[in-house]
Order: structure tokens, then C-alpha cells, then sequence
């Protein structure tokens, strides 16, 4: 093989290691691939950890608003966080003469901008440690830093874990959390 042949194949291979890097994968979400060419809704309804966070969107009526252009920072819990609020809630959220307080309590996890978790994180920094992140329900939520994690105070007071951060979608980004955030009711 000439010199040649052998700098442009090292060439080569330097490139498709760099590129390889440079366009890191999506992480999975409850054991599912998640497509950045995918919208939010797309993506969220293969999660088998999102399936009372969809049927919730689906009863809020907030599937065609997901799926639209954004751009969205959508922080969702997991099923095992709607399974730890106190039993019959997610029952009686679901129901059609509830539907104004789960729409609030899901647009309260809305951000109306796509906020990467290094966005968030240099936020939380200029702010001093504290940053108040506002909903498109209109909720405040506090994000801090914590050993590397991004946490977010609800209204009540409870406090959720980013778990998986930064899965890009078409028209924003997912933060997999560990408890629903509550609005004051």
C-alpha cells in the first residue's frame, strides 16, 4: 500500500471517530429509542416508563400542542412518579371534569424553549445557585445544581431529579424526571 493510501485511510478513520463523537446518540427512554428527527409526542409514546405521562397528555388534549413546532423543554415523569402521588390522584386527574387542573399540572412540566441541561446548568450558575424556571402553565419552578444533578422545586415544595437528561427531539428536548411537579391549586 503507497503512503498515500495509508494517510488518506488514517485520514479517514480519524474523521469517522471525530464525527462518531461529534453526533452522540440519544440516550434510550424506557427501553426505547429515542429519534432526534422524531417530535415530543413521537418519541414519548414508545417509553414504556411515559405510558400515564401520554395518557395523561391524551386526556389533557395536548397531544396536537406537543407535536407542534415548539420549541419545547418538557420535563416528564415517569410512571413510577405518578404512582407515588397519593392513590386515586392520577384516577381522578384523568377524568373528563378534570381536565383544566391536569392540563395545569402537565403545562406546569412545559418549558416554551429548547433548554439543554448545560443551558440550564450555566443559568442556575449566573442566578447564584437558584434559577426560576417559568412553565407555559404559568408555574415557577426552582432549578438547582445538585453532586452534578439537575433538580427543579415545585410550587408545593417537592423536589425532582433530572434522571436522563438532554433527549433531543424535533421540536425540543425531554428531561426524565422523578416525581410529578405539583402547581399551587
Amino acid at each position: 500500500m503507497s503512503r498515500n493510501a495509508i494517510r488518506l485511510a488514517a485520514g479517514i478513520a480519524v474523521l469517522s471517530i471525530a464525527a462518531g463523537s461529534a453526533f452522540a446518540a440519544n440516550p434510550k427512554v424506557g427501553g426505547a429509542a429515542m429519534y432526534e428527527d422524531k417530535n415530543i409526542v413521537e418519541n414519548a409514546v414508545n417509553s414504556k416508563d411515559h405510558t400515564t405521562l401520554v395518557a395523561a397528555v391524551k386526556a389533557a388534549g395536548l397531544v396536537e400542542t406537543l407535536e407542534g413546532k415548539g420549541p419545547f423543554t418538557v420535563f416528564a415523569p415517569t410512571n413510577e412518579a405518578f404512582a407515588a402521588l397519593p392513590k386515586g390522584t392520577v384516577d381522578n386527574l384523568l377524568k373528563p371534569e378534570n381536565k383544566a387542573q391536569l392540563t395545569k399540572v402537565l403545562t406546569c412540566h412545559v418549558v416554551a424553549a429548547d433548554a439543554m441541561s448545560k443551558t440550564i446548568e450555566k443559568m442556575i450558575k449566573d442566578d447564584k445557585g437558584t434559577h426560576d424556571v417559568k412553565t407555559v402553565g404559568g408555574c415557577i419552578l426552582k432549578a438547582k445544581e445538585s453532586m452534578g444533578k439537575i433538580t427543579l422545586t415545585d410550587e408545593m415544595g417537592g423536589v425532582a431529579h433530572v434522571t436522563i437528561a438532554d433527549v433531543k427531539q424535533s421540536n425540543g428536548v425531554i428531561h426524565v424526571i422523578d416525581k410529578v411537579l405539583l402547581p399551587k391549586m
